[in-house]
C-alpha cells in the first residue's frame, strides 16, 4: 500500500462512491459497467473491503435495506484518501495473460490444442472488443470523457491481442 493507505480495489470503491451511496451489489454493478474492461474486481474483494473502509472511517454505513442490503456512503475522510491515492504514482502494470503463458509452452501442446486455444482466444477478444466499443460509444454519448478514454485502453488491448493472435505460432 502506498502513502494513501488504500489498495487499488479500495480506491476503486471510493471512486465509485463519488456517484452516491451504494450497496455492495450496486458497487459491483457500477464496477462492471465502468471498470471491468480494464480493471477486474471480484465480489469477494468488494465485500471484504467495504467493512475495512467503514472501520477506517472512509465510508459510513446507511440503514439496511431489503434483504439486509447495506448501503455505503463516502465520508470526507474517504474523499481525502481517494484524492491522495489519485495523486500517487500508479506503479507499473502487471501483465498476466493466460493465453501468452500457454503459447510460451507451445512446444508441449498438440497442434489441435494450440488451434483450439487460438480459436477460443480469438472469439473472446473479438466479442470483448465489440462490447467495449459499444461502451465507449455510450460513454461518449453520455459525455463521460474520462470513462470513454479509459475504455479506449481496453479497445486497444483487445485489438493488440487479436493482432498478436494472428502471428502466434499454432502448429
Amino acid at each position: 500500500m502506498a502513502e494513501s493507505g488504500v489498495n487499488p480495489t479500495a480506491a476503486a470503491l471510493l471512486g465509485l462512491l463519488h456517484e452516491g451511496p451504494m450497496t455492495g451489489g450496486q458497487l459491483m454493478a457500477a464496477a462492471e459497467r465502468r471498470l471491468a474492461p480494464y480493471w477486474s474486481m471480484t465480489r469477494s474483494q468488494v465485500y471484504r473491503e467495504l467493512p475495512v473502509l467503514a472501520e477506517r472511517g472512509f465510508v459510513r454505513m446507511g440503514k439496511p435495506g431489503p434483504r439486509s442490503s447495506q448501503p455505503y456512503a463516502l465520508t470526507a475522510a474517504g474523499k481525502r484518501t481517494f484524492s491522495r491515492w489519485l495523486a500517487e504514482d500508479p506503479g507499473r502494470d502487471t501483465i498476466r495473460n493466460p493465453i501468452a503463458l500457454r503459447i510460451a509452452f507451445g512446444s508441449l501442446h498438440s497442434p489441435s490444442q494450440l488451434k483450439n486455444l487460438q480459436a477460443a482466444a480469438n472469439e473472446y477478444h473479438t466479442e470483448a472488443l465489440a462490447r467495449v466499443r459499444e461502451q465507449v460509444k455510450n460513454a461518449k454519448k453520455e459525455g463521460e470523457t474520462y470513462d470513454a478514454s479509459a475504455l479506449e485502453f481496453a479497445v486497444a488491448y483487445h485489438k493488440a491481442a487479436l493482432s498478436w493472435l494472428k502471428s502466434a505460432p499454432v502448429g
